[in-house]
């Protein structure tokens, strides 16, 4: 959330010749309706539920980079999806980034609260732990060329 997987993973795909894919935008296209409709109408659970469910689509498709949502390796099924598939890099930045680069987006249902920073941190203390144990290496989101460059880097070796 903020961290600057679509971004990255559009460039990325770009830099590898692979296909980009978001599951948000995926998910979203599926159910002919934006998250938040998803969040308002069944909750974080049918989101959570539908968001596996593209994971299952996406991960068997050859040569693509993969953007999911933040909260994607909470359940262990994505995580052992998102592990078989390729390397896993978890785009690692502090909440109060995440806060300024997500602060006028309200596409966002987790951050539609009254101390949206207070709940980055909430997600940040839960996610965190959960990202390194899952991704094949941590990659610092900070200038965009610059973490590109690390990206590559590290994926040639």
């Amino acid at each position: 959330m903020g961290a600057g997987k679509t971004t990255l993973g559009r460039q990325m795909a770009q830099r590898l010749d692979y296909r980009f894919y978001d599951s948000d935008h995926e998910i979203a296209a599926a159910a002919g309706v934006p998250i938040p409709t998803i969040f308002e109408m069944e909750g974080e659970q049918g989101f959570r539920s539908r968001e596996t469910a593209i994971l299952k689509k996406l991960i068997v498709l050859p040569h693509i980079v993969l953007s999911t949502g933040g909260g994607a390796v909470l359940k262990e099924e994505n995580r052992a999806l998102i592990r078989k598939s390729g390397t896993v890099v978890y785009l690692h930045a502090p909440p109060e980034t995440l806060l300024e680069r997500t602060r006028c987006d309200n596409s966002r249902p987790l951050l539609q609260v009254a101390d949206p920073l207070a709940k980055l941190r909430e997600l940040y203390a839960a996610r965190d732990p959960v990202y390194r144990q899952t991704a094949d290496f941590t990659v610092e989101s900070a200038n965009c060329r610059e973490t590109v460059q690390t990206l590559l880097k590290r994926l040639s070796r």
